[in-house]
């Protein structure tokens, strides 16, 4: 049920560790890379609340309710990423990007209401646990591919001006083979429940259009539960976090760390590549804490679990600024990695308790624009305050990362939740 995300998350890693890289290649400056990387907010905003109404509303006797969803989507978001790699010009990358974006909303977001689908509450967080230990799986290999090539098999880290360098193209390659493979598996294997009443929703899908579908997409923010409405605080600061890390750790730990902003360089490229490691590192310890967050949660309660889980990924962010050697960086990683298990997990687990069973993809979807808006408001405003305040040194963002992290977990304690079904999980 939940293998398919370790295809999606080929394609998320492959995004977040190597596109500021494709960028800077192109010729995109630093300023610029928050805006560049408008396209993963923007269309999860368009696409998650859209997808997630209309897959609550599907169903075929054949492919189920969310499968037609996840093959769409893993088919576009293959074409991405063997695309992507392939720019010549950086608008060519940044359509690439939305591409590949959207295509990847398509096939995730059915996948968190998927869960919710097939499980009973007390399960849930267990659920959710096992597909951050397959985002974690296939995140490690996917980020530490363009190094994998570049040592393992001796293909070319570096390339002239303007070109992608052929470690990255063919690490884009394996990702879209992996992203399909995976996906399908699923969709293949999996059947679903049917719908309580089938006679019920076709009639409700006769009487609606395509219309008023949008329109109740996007109106679902107003319909929030209280939970809801109080996670959304968490997410935004955490989300905030996560984007100012993978849009500027490459420039961050190359200028920073390795003293260099030269894209030609082998150093700066070597650099670029540990990256793809410190990445890895981070996914390989959410896949293992994973396992651990829920036992955590049945000694103290899930709030208290994500409160520690952010504030060691908080902590792990700041500690990159005190770096100088580069093997250290795996360390600050596996803070960052166990809230970013926890990020992908407890707040889930909590708010699926809260939701009727025949909107679930739908309300994950509006609890997707807590994801998508805080990048949004991070593209909006990183690239000003890092110029306008710290001379344009991308370490900053990482120390505004960290802050916002650490904020997130202190709102956690805000958060209501149902203490015995905490410790039921």
């Amino acid at each position: 049920m939940s293998f398919g995300f370790l295809g999606i998350q080929f394609g998320f890693a492959l995004q977040n560790a190597n596109v500021s890289r494709i960028f800077e290649t192109l010729g995109a400056d630093q300023e610029a890379l928050p805006i560049l990387w408008l396209a993963a907010p923007v269309t999860g905003l368009l696409v998650q609340p859209i997808i997630g109404y209309y897959s609550d509303r599907t169903w075929h006797a054949k492919w189920g309710r969310r499968r037609p969803f996840f093959a769409i989507g893993a088919i576009l978001a293959t074409i991405a990423l063997f695309l992507m790699p392939n720019s010549t010009a950086l608008w060519m990358a940044v359509l690439m990007l939305w591409l590949m974006d959207a295509s990847i909303n398509i096939t995730m977001e059915p996948f968190r209401a998927f869960v919710g689908d097939m499980l009973p509450n007390e399960q849930r967080t267990s659920g959710f646990a096992m597909q951050s230990f397959f985002i974690g799986l296939g995140a490690v290999v996917a980020s530490a591919l363009p190094y994998i090539f570049t040592n393992w098999f001796g293909i070319s880290n570096t390339a002239g001006e303007g070109m992608i360098p052929d470690s990255v193209k063919w690490s884009f390659y394996a990702g879209g083979f992996a992203y399909i493979t995976a996906v399908m598996w699923t969709v293949f294997n999996t059947e679903e429940y049917p719908p309580d009443d089938l006679a019920k929703l076709k009639e409700e899908n006769a009487k609606r259009g395509i219309f008023e579908g949008l329109k109740e997409s996007f109106m679902g923010i107003f319909e929030m539960p209280k939970t809801m409405v109080q996670l959304a605080f968490v997410q935004f600061f955490s989300w905030f976090a996560l984007f100012a890390m993978w849009i500027y750790t490459t420039s961050a730990v190359t200028s920073h760390v390795y003293q260099t902003t030269d894209t030609t360089s082998a150093l700066y490229n070597e650099g670029a590549d540990w990256v793809g490691i410190c990445f890895a590192i981070y996914n390989g310890v959410a896949a293992l804490a994973a396992f651990l967050l829920p036992e955590l949660a049945k000694k103290t309660n899930r709030r208290v679990t994500h409160l520690v889980a952010l504030c060691l990924g908080g902590i792990g962010l700041l500690s990159v600024y005190y770096i100088s050697d580069p093997n250290y960086l795996l360390v600050s990683m596996i803070g960052v990695g166990i809230a970013w298990a926890s990020i992908l997990s407890v707040p889930y687990a909590i708010l699926s308790s809260t939701l009727p069973s025949d909107r679930m993809g739908y309300f994950m979807g509006v609890f997707n624009f807590f994801i998508v808006i805080p990048q949004i408001v991070a593209a909006g405003i990183l690239g000003f305050i890092l110029k306008s305040f710290f001379g344009n040194i991308p370490i900053y963002a990482l120390i505004i990362g960290g802050v916002s992290m650490i904020l997130a977990g202190v709102l956690t304690l805000f958060v209501k939740d149902n203490e015995a079904e905490a410790q039921a999980v």
